[in-house]
């Protein structure tokens, strides 16, 4: 399969996809987030959005936080499940990566500890444990927060 297009998202279109890819898909299905939640959050302006197609089709996407305490956070990021297995999460990571790495140090983002999947590919790439945050989504669950690194902040 050949590398996907990433560009930003612009469309309210491809915010309603990505909120219904979300309200469809673990580990939002487990957290019990609904569409209208997720719809707010794919349209909010302070991330950075891009989406991810392949073959003219949404194939994925991640959002980016560059704000706040853990600057270059790495929010969201999810794959639709025909693009699974594919590449595609590790080059919407790798695109990510060189986004935030333009401007910071450091790229964080957290995974749920029912996740395992996700954080198994997250530590292949590169990404350490720094923090746990029990019980901070749901109860009996915790949010990992991982980091990779080219250095301190400043």
């Amino acid at each position: 399969m050949s590398a996907p297009t990433i560009r930003p998202l612009t469309a309210d279109s491809e915010a309603e996809a990505c909120a219904a890819l979300m309200a469809s898909s673990k580990p939002w299905t487990t957290l019990g987030r609904d569409y209208d939640t997720l719809l707010r959050f794919a349209r909010d302006p302070s991330r950075e959005r891009y989406v991810a197609y392949q073959d003219g089709r949404l194939a994925g996407f991640v959002f980016l936080n560059l704000q706040g305490a853990f600057v270059g956070y790495l929010q969201t990021i999810c794959v639709a499940p025909a693009f699974r297995n594919a590449g595609i999460g590790s080059a919407l990571i790798a695109f990510a990566e060189e986004r935030i790495f333009r401007d910071h140090a450091n790229v964080f983002l957290c995974v749920s500890s029912f996740n395992q999947a996700a954080r198994r590919l997250y530590e292949r790439l590169g990404y350490t444990v720094v923090g746990e945050l029990t019980d901070y989504l749901m109860p009996g669950q915790s949010e990992l927060l991982l980091r990779k690194s080219r250095g301190p902040i400043g």
